[in-house]
């Protein structure tokens, strides 16, 4: 069954997914019984692996609430969310631009009123307008203000697919036997263990072009983050493991950063090739490197 990512995410892994494939522990006969993404995000990941691999467990997990939200609403009411998508998504195509727009900050208020003062009665509204936002706002992006709230424009797109049901419903399938959790990645780290895979896609550390586009939670994730999530990695590498982890590769503006290199010495690492997807300036979105660091 195919399941594509139902949202669009900022480091969504889509463009850089042959290459992760091409390094599952698996595909070189490696039998492993856990599957574990502490920074679930779009899910492109684990959408492949779960497509093509079967597990006796998984667990996926993110710190932002709201996509998690998403994700259960998706696995448990799926139909219900699909009717109340496909309201909005007639409600939108059948307005004119300066009505989107009205319409576009009304739910964004709305959202953002959620997630100060969440109710589990109300969490179908937020999976809802989540995802309303996701695909109607500029470029996909999912930014947050120094305050948490979510403060990106309306973007352009004439007639934006807000409900695929088709999608939706292949991955509430995939999800029903998945553990999903929101919190920091680190209490993930009871359910590793020896015959566990672990994908890892952090906040990504940002390079100078793009440093303005990478809030995606209320609380940054700079290299003093970034060295801890070293650790982590440590820890589970420890316990036998099999890990990879993705980030930016700060050589594409600075060829004596050594950041990553320095951090992850005792692993193999990686560059390779990725597309930039989601971006304020289309001149921005070429070809650049990526990391992927892993450690077998």
């Amino acid at each position: 069954m195919l399941v594509k990512p139902f949202i669009k995410w900022a480091g969504g892994k889509g463009q850089l997914l042959s290459e992760i494939k091409h390094r599952y522990p698996f595909s070189s006969g490696i039998s492993m019984k856990k599957y574990c993404e502490p920074f679930v995000g779009g899910g492109a990941v684990f959408f492949d692996i779960v497509s093509n691999y079967v597990f006796e467990e998984v667990l996926i997990n993110d710190i932002n609430k709201e996509l998690v939200v998403l994700y259960l609403q998706i696995k448990h009411k799926v139909d219900e969310l699909i009717y109340e998508l496909s309201i909005l998504q007639d409600t939108y195509w059948s307005l004119n631009f300066d009505d989107r727009k009205f319409f576009y900050e009304e739910k964004r208020n709305r959202f953002n009123q959620l997630k100060l003062n969440l109710q589990i009665d109300l969490e179908m509204e937020m999976a809802v307008l989540f995802m309303f936002l996701n695909k109607t706002c500029f470029n996909g992006l999912y930014r947050v203000n120094s305050k948490g709230l979510f403060n990106v424009p309306i973007g352009s797109y004439k007639k934006p697919i807000i409900c695929d049901a088709e999608n939706l419903r292949s991955a509430s399938c995939s999800l029903q036997k998945i553990t999903i959790t929101c919190g920091d990645y680190k209490e993930c780290l009871p359910f590793i263990d020896v015959n566990t895979f672990v994908y890892i896609d952090p906040p990504y550390r940002p390079i100078k072009e793009t440093s303005s586009f990478t809030e995606y939670a209320e609380k940054p994730f700079n290299d003093k983050e970034q060295i801890e999530l070293s650790k982590f990695v440590n820890e589970i590498h420890q316990k036998g493991s099999k890990v990879i982890i993705s980030n930016s590769d700060p050589k594409n503006t600075d060829q004596f950063d050594d950041f990553f290199d320095i951090i992850y010495s005792p692993y193999k690492i990686e560059r390779v090739q990725a597309k930039r997807m989601i971006n304020s300036k289309g001149a921005k979105r070429g070809t650049i490197n990526e990391l992927l660091i892993s450690n077998f």
